[in-house]
């Protein structure tokens, strides 16, 4: 992947917000003076729902406090700090070098902090990519990319509006999941070997039910000390590590 910037870009006013919308840029959230129903509002609003853009609808104070220049004109928009891939093109990257699909779905993760570890971390366990939820969950930000070391640059990031569509739609060509929980079956004892989207949860909640229902299978970490959690980007690391192990 060709180097990008790592500063997310927060645009302000009218007609630089929909300007960035017909630009192609990719806007992450879109800040809206809650109840302005104008035709140029009606029209960036309009534009947003076209793509996986975070929509919030807020008070003027709250406008006034992301604001850097003052002249919002109740419209604010924040870029991502890089631009999100297909989820086949995470596919075409692992047919591009001979290997079975190796592939990161993070449910809900929602420190910038841990998903650049976590972004990092599968660059360097030789994943192919990375997939994140549109909703309650963190997307590509200045912060993330400076914690992934440079990562963004060579490990894609899909981003999808529901996750359990699109792991049935993975199965569908041959992946399997297996998901980070503490009761699970020890990691050892599963063959994590293959096409493979390993599946980590959110900080606090874990996977969600409906997630890991479709998962195929539940990999614990053996924990022998006195707390029973590990963060999410070193659960993630461990187990990523598990499956470079079993793949030789």
């Amino acid at each position: 992947m060709n180097e990008q910037t790592i500063n997310e870009t927060k645009i302000e006013g009218r007609n630089a917000v929909l300007e960035a919308f017909r630009a192609g840029k990719t806007v992450d959230k879109l800040f809206v003076l809650d109840g302005c129903q104008d035709g140029p509002v009606r029209t960036i609003v309009r534009e947003a729902k076209k793509g996986d853009t975070i929509l919030n609808f807020v008070t003027k104070e709250r406008l006034d406090q992301l604001s850097e220049t003052g002249k919002h004109q109740g419209v604010i928009a924040i870029t991502a700090a890089y631009n999100y891939v297909e989820v086949d093109d995470i596919l075409e990257a692992a047919k591009a070098k001979g290997e079975d699909p190796f592939i990161v779905l993070l449910d809900g993760i929602e420190d910038p902090h841990n998903l650049g570890a976590i972004i990092r971390t599968a660059n360097l366990a030789g994943a192919h990519g990375v997939i994140i939820p549109k909703h309650r969950a963190v997307g590509l930000t200045a912060t993330v990319a400076k914690t992934s070391a440079g990562a963004l640059n060579y490990t894609p990031v899909a981003k999808v509006t529901n996750l359990v569509q699109t792991m049935k739609e993975l199965k569908d060509k041959g992946l399997w999941f297996a998901c980070a929980d503490m009761d699970g079956e020890i990691m050892y004892n599963l063959n994590l070997k293959g096409p493979i989207g390993l599946v980590i949860g959110s900080e606090g909640d874990g996977v969600s039910r409906l997630v890991k229902e479709n998962c195929d299978f539940v990999a614990s970490i053996p924990m022998k000390g006195q707390i029973d959690s590990l963060n999410a980007s070193v659960a993630m690391g461990i187990l990523a590590y598990e499956i470079v192990r079993q793949r030789g």
